[in-house]
């Protein structure tokens, strides 16, 4: 058998950079190999993966050095930001340019670039229907990533721009499964009205990223958009009523009430739901259902997802006795 390419995959611990591991490892005779690159590689993250099979070496996108040795030998390369580590733009852009920099010096002749749209194509900082953010941002960690996918360009690095969608583990990880309302019953909440969201399995990210790498220079230079399902709140709220057994309600929050909600990061959400339903048209076209299950036909629906992770999302304990 020739040579394995080599994928290097940034935040492989990560809910985007587990997945493509995975897909790399479940695949032996795909003819890749894949480079799996953590802040820690003593995490049990880590180890779990080094024991499926991959290599796994240390880099920080805060060290841009670390990361030109981490691609160095490598064929391709997934990189990915996480602005919930540290709530600033800012460094993500510095981040995605040490990414670029790194991927150009090293050789490395296949980038994917996992980015979101930069909101502020849509909404200027000038228009009032949102507001406007640490000065320069309407959805902070939308458009910083956005605003970075020229940076690959720049730096010359063949490159595909994923544009990725809401993973349904935020139910599970982030706070946002159902709670209870006033009147103790639950409530799924997604202030969009009726509009549609495309979301998708964390893992199924690593799924397709993984098939475009193996379509070759086909994405290259190009920006692809990948989801499992384009929902309504209501949908949702339906689905996830018959996989917890109990009532759902989907409660369409108005964007500014979510703004007001406190919790750090509640006003960036607010303006992506905003965004979200503003533009959902714009949105779900971006990405395509049908595109996504060419590159990966295992494709989970929520349905799907639901029957293996209703059992992982929080349940207030006050909600259990309603319903």
């Amino acid at each position: 058998m020739s040579e394995r390419k080599i994928i290097a995959v940034v935040g492989a611990t990560g809910a985007q950079g587990s997945g493509l591991v995975r897909a790399i490892l479940a695949d032996p005779k795909g003819g890749f190999a894949v480079r799996a690159i953590t802040r820690n590689v003593h995490s049990d993250k880590a180890k779990a993966l080094a024991k499926l099979g991959a290599e796994v070496v240390a880099a920080d996108v805060d060290d841009a050095a670390s990361l030109e040795r981490a691609f160095t030998g490598a064929y391709g390369a997934y990189c990915v930001t996480f602005f919930w580590d540290h709530f600033s733009p800012e460094k993500e852009k510095v981040q995605a340019r040490a990414m670029a920099q790194a991927a150009k010096r090293a050789g490395v002749r296949h980038v994917i670039w996992s980015t979101l749209e930069d909101t502020r194509k849509w909404v200027p900082l000038s228009d009032n229907r949102m507001p406007t953010l640490m000065a320069h941002y309407k959805v902070p960690h939308f458009d910083a990533k956005g605003e970075s996918d020229r940076v690959f360009a720049e730096a010359g690095v063949p490159t595909t721009c994923l544009l990725t969608s809401f993973y349904w583990e935020n139910l599970i990880h982030f706070g946002m499964g159902p709670k209870p309302g006033p009147d103790g019953r639950l409530a799924f909440v997604l202030p969009m009205d009726d509009k549609k969201l495309p979301g998708m399995a964390a893992a199924d990210i690593g799924k397709c990223a993984y098939a475009i790498f193996k379509r070759g220079g086909e994405f290259i230079g190009k920006t692809v958009g990948i989801a499992g399902e384009h929902l309504t709140g209501r949908q949702m709220a339906d689905a996830l009523t018959r996989a917890l057994g109990r009532p759902v309600a989907h409660h369409a929050m108005a964007p500014a009430d979510y703004r007001s909600l406190g919790f750090p990061g509640a006003d960036d959400l607010g303006n992506m739901f905003q965004f979200n339903r503003d533009f959902s048209d714009d949105f779900c076209t971006a990405r395509s259902l049908e595109f996504s299950r060419s590159l990966n036909p295992e494709l989970l629906s929520f349905e799907r997802w639901l029957a293996v992770n209703a059992s992982r999302i929080p349940m207030p304990e006050s909600a259990a006795s309603h319903g």
